[in-house]
């Protein structure tokens, strides 16, 4: 287990600010995420990828997905080669955004419950934070969400804790006092480094079973987040 709490911790008080990653946690993006990976790969002739396809290429990024997308279709990419495509998957994806994407299932009551009991939210992802404002947005949640750190935001991408530290920089909460919530090995591992809790969703983008990320607690959907977080409060 992590470290839960500084020695002298108020349990009843924890946590002051929970921290999310977006893509497969908050936000099912697989749909438009395939659409525009789609539209790049025809642009070269390139074939199709499936939904399923997709889903195990993302989160590390824009530029990994276009990475992997074309190394599936024999044509890998590298160097400026892979900075142009990466570039035209941006304009392309920036047009796609919300036309499939939907909230995963319990992220709305989730998220607006514990900032209107006074939690901090954040929201930490290697997605550009242009797109994730406006995604975050286009759902209602802007106005419960505190921080918002993305990929291009300046700090190291997780699985370095960079963005975790620089987003409760910005809430002014402790790493003990705050709690991160993902689905991929990029979130849980970002935490460790930190350290600081972690709780795995299941049915997010991950190639190793969700069970084995090394997460404080794993929990099938967000509407199970406050029995995880009575858990982690729990005396070791």
């Amino acid at each position: 287990m992590s470290v839960r709490f500084a020695e002298d911790g108020d349990r009843c008080g924890w946590p002051q600010a929970v921290l999310f990653d977006l893509d497969g946690t908050l936000i099912d993006s697989v749909p438009d995420l395939t659409a525009a990976v789609n539209e790049l790969l025809a642009t070269e002739g390139k074939a199709a990828l499936g939904l399923a396809d997709v889903r195990t290429m993302i989160g590390n990024g824009v530029k990994k997905l276009v990475e992997r997308a074309f190394a599936a279709r024999e044509a890998p990419l590298e160097g400026d080669a892979l900075e142009t495509m990466t570039d035209r998957m941006m304009g392309i994806y920036a047009q796609n955004l919300t036309g499939g994407t939907t909230l995963m299932p319990g992220a709305e009551t989730i998220v607006t419950a514990y900032a209107r009991a006074g939690v901090k939210i954040g929201v930490v992802t290697n997605k550009p934070e242009v797109f994730s404002r406006a995604l975050i947005e286009h759902f209602g949640l802007g106005p419960y969400v505190h921080v918002i750190v993305g990929g291009d935001t300046g700090p190291a991408r997780k699985p370095a804790p960079d963005m975790l530290l620089h987003a409760l920089d910005q809430l002014g909460i402790g790493m003990h006092r705050a709690l991160m919530i993902g689905d991929s090995p990029a979130d849980i591992d970002a935490a460790k480094a930190a350290p600081m809790p972690s709780i795995a969703v299941r049915g997010g983008y991950t190639n190793i079973p969700v069970e084995k990320l090394g997460a404080d607690v794993v929990i099938d959907s967000l509407n199970e987040v406050p029995q995880a977080i009575e858990r982690l409060k729990e005396p070791a």
